[in-house]
């Protein structure tokens, strides 16, 4: 038996090698979710300013894309060396501050990357070797990312969730998670019931109560797990969001007139949905049945 196999068929060290591969999954995250908005803004003022006959703002000569510039301070712009850069054990060494100028590096680095190799380690152990488990692992990082954008931006942006979608539905094609037609359902569902319901907010409050990106998460959820799921999604989604924003507004004091983004209750629910959706499903239909 070779050693693939036995890592594929010993749950432990399956679970392992995925952890590991997480955190350094989770290293590029933490550059996705900073830089990709970044990329974006400075595409739609270029845009705008083309559109409206503006004179264009010549972009700095600095490179700068997911690849670089390389791994830097952002507060001395010293480089990071690649010892440097070692997933949370770097941040633990270096005691949380920059080795240049001791200026304190932000406890999400290694939150994201802990995170996601949590996350992978879970999902391998859960749903085993396969195409499967490295789909799963990939929605995982995919919702992981969005939430990060959404959280300091407010924005789920379309060209990570529309792809994502799309694979959702081609996975279908071959009956990973779902059928085709539980998928296209899910899709179309996913997003109209979100629509439905800012509609009605908008028509009886005036004010908009969550954006369009959360209808096409909730889309692609519903693609990549077919429509059954759609109702514990959402009803999750609502306890984990009732659940963190008083724990918010209780222990940090956040003033709850200030709107908090519903994308990462929803990417929340969604992986729960993905890794114990049956369990969840089955336990809900017999509390209905009894």
């Amino acid at each position: 038996m070779s050693a693939y196999s036995i890592i594929l068929d010993t749950p432990l060290l399956l679970s392992f090698f995925a952890g590991i591969l997480g955190l350094l999954v989770g290293s590029f995250l933490n550059v996705l979710i900073y830089r990709l908005p970044v990329m974006m803004q400075r595409g739609w003022k270029q845009e705008c300013q083309e559109f409206l006959e503006l004179p264009i703002t010549k972009p700095s000569p600095k490179v700068f894309n997911l690849c670089l510039p390389a791994s830097h301070c952002p507060h001395c712009d010293t480089g990071i060396k690649s010892y440097q850069n070692i997933p949370v054990l770097s941040y633990l060494f270096l005691k949380g501050k920059c080795a240049n100028c001791q200026q304190k590096i932000s406890l999400r680095y290694p939150f994201v990357e802990l995170l996601t190799g949590v996350t992978s380690a879970i999902v391998a152990f859960q749903l085993g070797g396969g195409l499967e488990t490295l789909s799963a692992l990939f929605l995982t990082w995919t919702l992981i990312a969005l939430s990060g954008i959404d959280i300091d931006h407010q924005l789920l942006p379309d060209n990570i969730t529309l792809p994502i979608l799309w694979l959702g539905l081609l996975l279908s094609l071959f009956n990973i998670y779902t059928d085709p037609v539980s998928s296209m359902i899910g899709a179309m569902v996913g997003y109209l019931s979100l629509w439905s319901i800012y509609q009605l907010f908008k028509l009886a409050t005036g004010k908009e109560g969550m954006g369009y990106g959360d209808f096409k998460l909730l889309a692609l959820l519903g693609a990549w797990l077919g429509w059954q799921y759609l109702m514990i999604i959402i009803l999750l989604s609502s306890l984990v969001g009732a659940i963190i924003g008083l724990s918010m507004i209780i222990t940090l004091g956040r003033d709850k007139n200030i709107p908090i983004p519903f994308g990462p209750y929803l990417a929340i629910a969604g992986w729960i949905a993905l890794i114990w959706g049956d369990m969840i499903n089955t336990a809900y239909l017999n509390s209905i049945v009894l």
